[in-house]
């Protein structure tokens, strides 16, 4: 659980390396939260739409006391979370590029890039595959150093 919010202890560290764990255990702690609120969204749209007490009977539609509100609730509070995860994001890809001795420029330009057209996300991915360069770097300590890990968490 330590690796999955560490990103988000680092929220706008754009500075320093990140290891392949800590990426993807984040991209799976967002992938469980995004589950989560479909999950509920699909819950609440069933039980409190319209639909639910319609029963092949027009004019029963507008007799729901909430309609689709606690849907679009749902449905506002997971774009904050989106919008919320966009730095941390960008900052654990500009590290993970980091690590492998690449500005993180670049990653934060492809992140960018992915956000408005998709493409360079394959790119994005490929790079968080690769594994990171041994030894220290001009963008700091190898973060799979033994000494160097108790440091992460702090």
């Amino acid at each position: 659980m330590e690796w999955m919010l560490l990103s988000l202890r680092r929220y706008v560290d754009f500075s320093g390396r990140s290891r392949r764990k800590e990426f993807w255990l984040f991209f799976l702690f967002q992938i469980l939260v995004h589950i989560a609120f479909i999950a509920l969204m699909i819950a609440v749209g069933v039980t409190t739409g319209p639909e639910a007490n319609s029963i092949g009977d027009a004019s029963v539609i507008t007799d729901t006391p909430l309609g689709y509100t606690p849907f679009f609730i749902l449905i506002a509070l997971w774009g904050i979370f989106w919008f919320a995860m966009l730095i941390p994001n960008a900052a654990v890809v500009a590290r993970r590029f980091h690590d492998q001795g690449i500005p993180g420029i670049v990653g934060i330009l492809l992140y960018v890039g992915t956000i408005i057209f998709s493409l360079p996300g394959i790119v994005i991915l490929i790079f968080m595959f690769i594994e990171g360069k041994k030894g220290d770097n001009q963008y700091g300590r190898d973060p799979k150093m033994n000494e160097n890990i108790g440091d992460v968490f702090r």
